[in-house]
């Protein structure tokens, strides 16, 4: 059984598990994909995973109705997203490049969880219960993108509900990021409601971002490869989101903005927010003024490139950028500080830094850990301009987007636009740490904006 979600699955039962393809009208002539040097460092991930939690309205037709008819558009969306359908495979045996081929498709579970409501599961008080059971409607926890070589890269999970369904999806984050992660999930919902192409095509050809070759001997298993992470095994988070309505985002800024000398660049929304969380798990932790602090976002390369790659390239075009300072430094100096040093890092990582990066890598493959962010790290790997709220199959928006479990550690941020999406100007902060800071964070007045609202 695919489904790998834990032991306490009290609440959730699988009905059914099969194999999605790509139907063969629109389906290419080739298929396989040599893996980028940017999708490389995400083979000893895990698979990047969501939740999109759905409320069925009467006249929306039956779960099997309704799922059937996202199974079929899943077969013509892989058609023209056709590396998820594949497997990866590796040249040469040990040592060789990866790549991606063949058709063998998708996998989808049915599962029932029916005395769950919707409002449980997206509602703003939504507690450890609840974030446990949703870990549960989300396939393929604890699986390493390293599987791919004899899984499915992509497997969705429909789960009935009291009154809507969940839709959770894995993805192998070595074959795409997540630009391409949504430009999917659009183009999925498109064809569910009735298109005949998706409005936007992706671009396979991922020579056009690097065209290097790179081999890599792959560990084991994926339980070699833990044993060997200098981390350590992973600690006990607690995962909560915290909303951010349009005029807290705004003071958020302005705070960040207030003394900015004339002529200089304004700090963006991101750079505001990304200060704000920083300043505030940093207190929460209970960091010493000597304790380095570690801020790391994982930045879209499609237009840092020359020339610039298209937005629908579909693959990973992600680096990391970090930027780290003592925490009394952080701590102690104005929002602004904080707010400047993502700045720089960001602006400084040009299309000279990420060729840099590049070579580094090629020239010294490396398997990595998820959890490599450095210390007392802060790591943000969503974005708030990503359409997850577009994603309607014909029954409607969703009420709330989640992440799995997958590739968290103590400091993971993931940032979505606010609930409902809409261009309400909101953000959500979905953020995983250790039990004890997260209870400080919790009654942190000033991250809350408690004073000021």
């Amino acid at each position: 059984m695919a489904v790998e979600n834990g032991a306490a699955a009290m609440a959730v039962t699988v009905t059914g598990t099969r194999t999605v393809t790509g139907t063969r009208t629109v389906a290419p002539a080739k298929t396989k994909v040599t893996l980028a040097t940017f999708d490389l460092p995400y083979i000893t991930f895990y698979y990047n995973q969501k939740l999109l939690l759905y409320r069925l309205a009467p006249g929306a037709g039956d779960f099997q109705d309704v799922t059937a008819r996202m199974a079929d558009a899943l077969g013509d969306a892989l058609a023209y997203f056709y590396p998820l359908a594949g497997r990866i495979l590796q040249e040469k045996g040990d040592g060789g490049a990866l790549y991606v081929d063949g058709e063998e498709g998708a996998e989808v579970v049915e599962a029932a969880a029916e005395g769950v409501s919707v409002d449980e599961l997206a509602g703003e008080a939504c507690g450890e219960e609840a974030d446990r059971l949703m870990q549960q409607l989300i396939p393929y926890t604890g699986v390493m993108n390293l599987e791919g070589l004899h899984r499915p890269l992509l497997a969705v999970q429909f789960t009935k509900l009291k009154d809507g369904l969940a839709v959770g999806c894995a993805f192998n984050h070595a074959v795409l990021d997540g630009t391409a992660t949504w430009h999917f999930m659009t183009s999925w919902a498109e064809l569910s409601r009735g298109a005949a192409a998706p409005s936007v095509l992706p671009v396979h050809n991922r020579a056009m971002a690097r065209s290097v070759r790179v081999g890599l001997t792959l560990p084991a298993s994926a339980e070699a490869h833990e044993e060997t992470d200098p981390n350590g095994p992973k600690k006990p988070l607690v995962a909560r989101v915290f909303s951010f309505p349009e005029d807290a985002v705004a003071r958020i800024k302005a705070a960040a903005n207030a003394v900015l000398p004339p002529g200089a660049k304004p700090f963006s929304t991101f750079q505001s927010l990304g200060a704000h969380i920083w300043r505030a798990v940093s207190r929460a932790r209970g960091l010493g003024p000597a304790d380095i602090t570690v801020f790391a976002v994982f930045a879209d390369c499609r237009a840092r490139l020359d020339p610039p790659v298209p937005a629908a390239y579909f693959g990973n075009l992600i680096q990391a950028v970090f930027t780290g300072v003592p925490a009394g430094m952080l701590l102690g100096g104005p929002p602004e500080l904080a707010a400047g040093m993502l700045q720089k890092a960001i602006d400084e990582h040009d299309v000279a830094a990420v060729t840099r990066r590049l070579d580094e890598y090629e020239a010294a493959p490396k398997l990595f850990h998820y959890s490599d962010a450095g210390p007392n790290c802060v790591a943000v790997g969503s974005s708030p301009r990503f359409r997850v709220y577009d994603v309607d199959f014909g029954f409607g928006r969703p009420d709330r987007v989640r992440s799995g479990g997958n590739n968290k550690f103590d400091g993971m941020v993931y940032l979505y636009p606010g609930r409902g999406g809409g261009g309400n100007g909101g953000i959500d902060v979905e953020l995983a740490l250790q039990p004890e800071p997260m209870q400080k964070l919790e009654k942190d007045d000033e991250f809350l904006l408690v004073a000021a609202a």
